[in-house]
């Protein structure tokens, strides 16, 4: 089940919504809330509950466990190290087994000893639920949280089904206090809304629209392919990517408001960078604290001076894991790792000149170097990324006048779509909105009617185009 489908616009969040409204209490309101989520996730993938479910109980089993010996001590330390075994064991099963026999059958093949590669479907929301889950026990261990003695609070942490299956990755103590008492306000209702329709409009209207011409140009044969229908495959390609993940984390902390959570923010305005660091601090930032707080801090050692080549192995790692993290493939590792180069190569030296030039010079060096990094995301293989590396930077056709042209690619909707994409990469619409569509002050937030008008006007746009049973992936579910 996906947040942008009819099926949970006006059944399943109607149901969640007035039934968790009508029960007074806040542990009855947290069963209902964790078998709404339930039901979410059986929806999408009914085989894989049990694993969702024993999951949950193997990590609240393991965060008793943990609590139970004193901080610091070796027995802690052992029970910690058992659980992360077991998380990214399940882990590595489902999402890089069959990726990882397949990498090492050429060397098998060569002896004479062919492996077998069986066929594991990917559980949904695996690396976000394992992630949520070593937050927990981590916390956990450090002393930095309680473990948390309710089984059914730890399970609708877990599984609540906002940021199930496709993030923003939620500390848990970041809502623990919310998991046992929350307050509903006007202000927090009215704020949900606003988000949930802002995440299903830049889903619907522009990430979807765009992502139907970027599907249309990577399809194209590499011996036709021109400048001019690569340049709009991948600008398409970087305007879908944020808008479907960056519209379904709005809708996420929207529809968490409207329960009583609040979730931290997960995007910044990343295409606004000044440089590879700048847009990782702007990016998918609940991935990013997430490494940083539990693979780059223990790698540098958490000291007040680390030596610089330190720094750099560990900003190395995280980003080759990162890469790894998003997707069973050498295409996603290598993305991983250029990201990782293009950091160490800013930290060591880049950053000093880079922050000499002028701003716009600095916003293009980041966007350039973020939207090569995307051929190599998007491409199914390196050929594929190679022939479009190649067409780039072919001036032949640069005109649209190759094959096909442009206009086969894209339609006027199309060029909307781009239009309001790259105008809403920009600050200039959040200020647009500040002003005339919004009030945020001390006595809270709410929409002027001009901004009401406009709401609902994206949402009943929204509702037509997913009537029209249009192109509709979610592009973050295969992380």
């Amino acid at each position: 089940m996906v947040f942008s489908s009819v099926f949970f616009l006006f059944l399943f969040l109607p149901v969640a919504l007035v039934g968790y409204r009508l029960i007074p209490t806040v542990r009855l309101r947290n069963l209902w809330l964790l078998l709404a989520s339930l039901w979410f996730y059986a929806w999408g993938e009914f085989r894989y509950l049990p694993l969702l479910l024993s999951s949950i109980g193997l990590n609240f089993g393991f965060g008793l466990l943990i609590a139970h010996f004193p901080k610091g001590s070796r027995p802690r330390f052992l029970s910690l190290a058992l659980a992360v075994t077991v998380n990214l064991g399940l882990l590595v099963y489902f999402k890089y087994w069959c990726f990882l026999l397949a990498s090492l059958n050429p060397l098998f093949t060569g002896l004479g000893h062919p492996l077998t590669i069986p066929s594991i479907p990917l559980p949904l929301g695996i690396s976000f639920f394992t992630f949520h889950a070593l937050s927990y026990l981590i916390d956990v261990a450090r002393g930095q949280v309680e473990a948390q003695r309710s089984p059914f609070r730890l399970a609708l942490y877990i599984s609540l089904f906002p940021q199930l299956v496709a993030g923003p990755i939620i500390r848990y103590g970041h809502i623990a206090h919310e998991l046992g008492q929350r307050r509903h306000t006007w202000e927090d209702s009215a704020y949900g809304v606003y988000r949930f329709i802002v995440g299903l409009a830049k889903k619907v209207l522009v990430a979807n629209v765009v992502g139907a011409v970027a599907d249309k140009c990577f399809a194209l044969p590499a011996g036709s392919l021109t400048g001019a229908q690569a340049a709009l495959g991948v600008l398409c390609y970087t305007l879908q990517i944020y808008y479907d993940f960056s519209g379904y984390s709005d809708m996420a902390i929207g529809l968490g408001r409207l329960f009583g959570f609040h979730f931290r923010e997960n995007f910044d305005l990343p295409y606004w960078s000044t440089s590879i660091t700048d847009f990782w601090k702007r990016w998918h930032i609940s991935l990013t604290s997430w490494f940083r707080d539990y693979l780059y801090v223990p790698l540098t050692g958490n000291q007040f001076w680390v030596p610089a080549w330190r720094v750099y192995l560990a900003m190395f790692v995280v980003f080759l894991l990162c890469g790894f993290w998003h997707g069973a493939s050498w295409t996603f590792v290598t993305w991983g790792v250029l990201h990782g180069i293009a950091l160490v190569a800013e930290r060591a030296a880049v950053l000093k000149w880079l922050g000499r030039l002028p701003t716009p010079v600095q916003r293009l060096y980041a966007l350039s170097l973020v939207m090569a990094g995307w051929v190599l995301f998007r491409a199914d293989s390196f050929s594929q990324a190679a022939a479009y590396f190649g067409a780039l930077f072919r001036f032949k056709g640069w005109l649209g006048l190759g094959q096909g042209g442009l206009g086969a690619l894209i339609s006027a909707e199309g060029w909307l779509a781009v239009a309001v994409g790259v105008l809403a990469a920009t600050p200039l619409l959040r200020r647009i909105a500040a002003r005339a569509l919004i009030r945020q002050g001390e006595d809270g937030w709410s929409a002027r009617p001009a901004g009401a008008a406009v709401l609902m006007s994206l949402l009943l746009l929204s509702a037509m185009k997913l009537a029209s049973g249009s192109f509709n992936p979610f592009i973050y579910y295969r992380f």
